[in-house]
């Protein structure tokens, strides 16, 4: 008669797992950057081009609820911006407004009331409200930004500044045809659009 042994259940010790996937997961907490909120956030346009912008020397206009907010690419380049600004609109600027704003990320104000802006701790300005940076023919500073960025992108880098339009998809098409107007005024016919990736089958 044959004898029956008895199975003991296999038991497998997972401190080993638990400790790789705690550094894993530390590793993936301490290394990730928090997404700063867009100062003007719009919804862009869909299309099925996948053609990325450029890391360095671009300037980029969005427009959305009537506004337009400008942002550039480049601390020195900024800062060169913002001293080029000062100058022309008579607005004295200290080196820590400076080292700010070479922080910071789009704005929308008037040169008169940046300052406020800079001021302001980052999660501050997308609550302050800012109403655009002017475009009118008698207050016309975004050409103003435009022409001195690429001034300062030219004097730093030695390079052309590259253009992107970021348009919100319910944007009626005069404002964004008034950018346009600016941009070939500075002889810019050449410049990109920010859209949204979408499926092909779509």
């Amino acid at each position: 008669m044959a004898v029956k042994t008895q199975k003991k259940a296999a038991s497998i010790d997972m401190t080993a797992m638990c400790d790789v996937a705690f550094l894993l997961l530390t590793f993936f907490i301490l290394t990730a950057t928090a997404k700063i909120p867009e100062a003007l956030p719009v919804d862009t346009p869909q299309s099925t081009v996948q053609t990325k912008l450029p890391e360095t020397d671009l300037a980029t206009i969005t427009i959305g609820k009537g506004k337009i907010f400008f942002d550039l690419k480049g601390k020195e380049i900024r800062k060169r911006t913002l001293e080029l600004m000062g100058q022309k609109y008579s607005v004295t600027f200290s080196q820590a407004d400076k080292d700010n704003f070479a922080l910071m990320e789009g704005f929308g104000v008037p040169i008169q009331s940046l300052k406020q802006i800079i001021d302001m701790k980052a999660a501050d300005r997308s609550k302050a409200g800012q109403p655009g940076v002017p475009k009118d023919s008698l207050d016309n500073q975004l050409a103003q930004w435009i022409q001195n960025a690429r001034l300062a992108n030219i004097e730093i880098d030695n390079k052309e500044l590259q253009i992107a339009i970021k348009g919100d998809a319910k944007e009626e098409y005069p404002a964004i045809r008034k950018v346009m107007d600016i941009l070939q005024d500075q002889k810019i016919n050449n410049f990109s659009l920010v859209t949204g990736l979408r499926g092909k089958n779509f």
